[in-house]
C-alpha cells in the first residue's frame, strides 16, 4: 500500500547543491517513515533495522523549484489493513500534526478519529516527537540552515491536488534547536489545549495574545486530580476570546531559542485559587 508525497527546495535556478540536498532528502524521509512507523506500529522505533515494513521510495524528479516525487510504502498485510482503518486523509493529518509538534508550532483541532491515534499512543507520541527532534529533523534543515531555502512536504491526493504537511526554513531550524533553560519561575496562564493521555498542549500567558506550548517534565506521575485541574481550565476557556480566560499560576521552566524566545513551558507546579 502506498501513499504518494513529494518535497520542494525552493530555489530560483531549480537547482541546489547535492550533498546538502541529498541531506534534506534524507532527514525528509527519516522524520516521515519515523512518524509512520509509529502511527502504524503503535511504537517509536529506536534503531533501524536491516528490512523495514514501512519504507519510503524515490521517484521521478519534476520541475519547478527543485522538486522530489517519493512515496510511503507499507510492506505488511497486518499494517496495511490498520492503515486502511486509519484512513489516508486521517494518516497524512497526523503526519502534519507531528511535524508542528515538533516544531512546537501551533497546530489545526484535529479530527476525532486522529485524535484517538495520537489517544492509542499514548507516551510514545512524546517519544515519537523526541526522536524527531533527534535527529531527522535536523537533517531535513539542511538546506535551510546553509542555503536560506525553503522545504515545503506534501501529499499528493492527485495529479493536480497537492496538501502541505509541513513548511521548513531558518526559522523552525532554530525550533528543533531550542534548549531547556535551568530557569525556573512562575507565570499566570490560562489553558487552550491539552491532550490527557501524552500532557502535552498550549497556554496563553496573561496579557498575550499568542499561544505557547507546554508539557510536563514527569507526566506519568501527575494525579488525575491534577490533570483535571488542566482539563476543567481548558472547559471553561473553550470558545472565549483570551481576554475572558480563567487564568492560574504555573511554576515552570522555559525551552528557548537562541534569542531567547520561549517555545515551550514545562510544568513542574501550580496553585489555584
Amino acid at each position: 500500500m502506498s501513499i504518494n508525497m513529494d518535497l520542494v527546495i525552493s530555489t530560483s535556478d531549480d537547482s541546489v547543491d547535492m550533498k546538502t540536498g541529498l541531506d534534506t532528502m534524507s532527514g525528509v524521509s527519516g522524520s516521515v517513515q519515523t512518524i509512520a512507523e509509529t502511527i502504524l506500529l503503535k511504537k517509536a522505533p529506536h534503531r533501524n533495522s536491516g528490512k523495514k515494513k514501512v519504507r519510503t521510495t524515490l521517484k521521478k524528479t519534476f520541475k519547478g523549484s527543485y522538486g522530489q516525487n517519493f512515496s510511503i510504502d507499507v510492506y505488511d498485510d497486518e499494517l496495511s489493513k490498520r492503515l486502511r482503518s486509519i484512513t489516508r486523509p486521517v494518516f497524512v493529518e497526523l503526519i502534519s500534526y507531528f511535524f508542528a509538534e515538533s516544531l512546537y508550532k501551533e497546530s489545526g483541532e484535529l479530527s476525532q478519529r486522529a485524535s484517538k491515534v495520537v489517544e492509542d499512543l499514548g507516551n510514545e507520541a512524546n517519544e515519537l516527537v523526541r526522536q524527531l527532534r533527534k535527529s531527522p529533523l535536523n537533517k531535513l534543515h539542511e538546506v535551510s540552515r546553509k542555503f536560506n531555502l525553503e522545504v515545503k512536504v506534501r501529499y499528493k491526493k492527485s495529479r493536480y491536488d497537492q496538501i502541505v504537511l509541513g513548511e521548513f526554513d531558518r526559522s523552525t531550524a532554530e525550533a528543533v534547536d531550542a534548549k531547556k533553560s535551568r530557569e525556573q519561575y512562575w507565570i499566570n496562564a490560562g489553558i487552550s489545549r491539552f491532550n490527557i493521555n501524552t500532557g502535552n498542549g498550549r497556554l496563553v500567558v496573561k496579557g498575550h495574545e499568542d499561544t505557547v506550548a507546554f508539557g510536563f517534565a514527569q507526566y506519568k506521575n501527575l494525579t488525575m486530580t491534577a490533570k483535571k485541574v488542566f482539563t476543567e481550565n481548558l472547559n471553561f476557556n473553550n470558545g472565549l476570546e483570551v481576554e475572558d480566560y480563567k487564568y492560574f499560576d504555573l511554576w515552570v521552566s522555559p525551552v528557548k531559542l537562541k534569542d531567547g524566545t520561549v517555545v515551550k513551558y514545562m510544568v513542574k507546579g501550580y496553585k489555584i485559587d
